[in-house]
């Protein structure tokens, strides 16, 4: 099973041998498909190409043709005026037939995603909130024992260093910014009472944790980045270890044109700590590409 994440940053593939369980290749590229959306209201033909040229590649390490595929598209595509136009596109140039999916259908399969990778770590916390902070949303999506509570909130790496153009800016707008989703969460604690655990996936927590373990975007694996913990106070520790590194290092470390998205992101996962009164957070690389390709083996993945 393969599957395909069009996100408003990246494009993300997956293959997984539903027989064995197993994720077998990987791939992702930075498309930017939000760039300039918050201005113009629509996805631009550079990024279209981007992402175009990113399938093609994909298609060189991944057989489309032999094997099940599944394509999902997500905020980006969501608030552009001409998605259907951006699709077709897509689909005439790449044989890629895209589905635009919501954001709480974004949330429950990012969960099946961390769910799974959390029993392969014997994570055994059974009340837990994942974040999946996105280019151009962000999901919370909240698990207690048998109840799932998830919201999607347009509040993104991208959106929001292309909206504020500095990190001063972002600091200081990000309490306003980010109010809906403390609101939100006030409310679900006032309801349903603590949790025990907070789990981060996405491009930041994973790039955090990378540089924690000395990886690089060239030296990236996610097989040591799943189970990694990172506290509130690294996040401020990594963050000034990036600022401080000359331009060509940031770009080795995050890869190219993610530095200035990452260091917007860790404000955001920053507000998010405080926002979900934790000091610490268990990191997991799997995510929504890895939650589609599982759904499309439901029935053929061992119980």
């Amino acid at each position: 099973m393969i599957a395909i994440d069009l996100g408003s940053n990246t494009l993300r593939v997956v293959q997984l041998d539903c027989e064995k369980s197993q994720f077998i290749a990987e791939y992702e590229k930075i498309v930017k498909t939000a760039d300039g959306l918050s201005d113009s209201g629509i996805v631009n033909d550079s990024a279209v190409e981007r992402v175009v040229t990113a399938i093609m590649e994909a298609k060189t390490k991944f057989d489309f043709e032999k094997h099940p595929l599944k394509a999902v598209a997500t905020e980006a595509i969501r608030k552009a005026e001409n998605a259907r136009e951006v699709l077709e596109k897509i689909k005439k140039e790449t044989g890629v037939d895209f589905t635009v999916i919501s954001g709480e259908e974004e949330a429950r399969l990012t969960l099946l995603a961390v769910k799974y990778r959390l029993s392969q770590l014997h994570y055994a916390a059974q009340k837990f909130v994942a974040v999946d902070i996105g280019g151009g949303s962000t999901e919370l999506i909240f698990h207690y024992e048998d109840e799932v509570i998830a919201r999607s909130f347009p509040v993104g790496i991208l959106t929001i260093a292309q909206a504020y153009k500095t990190l001063g800016a972002i600091r200081e707008a990000l309490p306003d910014v980010m109010l809906s989703i403390e609101k939100f969460c006030a409310e679900i604690f006032a309801t349903k009472g603590e949790l025990h655990a907070l789990v981060a996936t996405a491009g930041t927590p994973t790039s955090v944790a990378a540089m924690k373990l000395g990886q690089t975007y060239a030296t990236y694996d996610a097989k040591k980045i799943n189970g990694v913990t990172l506290t509130v106070d690294e996040l401020d520790f990594y963050l000034e270890k990036l600022l401080a590194m000359p331009f060509d290092k940031r770009e080795e470390t995050c890869g190219t044109g993610r530095s200035d998205l990452i260091a917007a992101g860790i404000l955001i996962f920053k507000q998010l700590f405080g926002i979900l009164e934790c000091d610490r957070c268990i990191v997991v690389d799997d995510s929504l590409r890895e939650g589609v390709a599982l759904e499309g083996c439901r029935g053929m993945l061992p119980e």
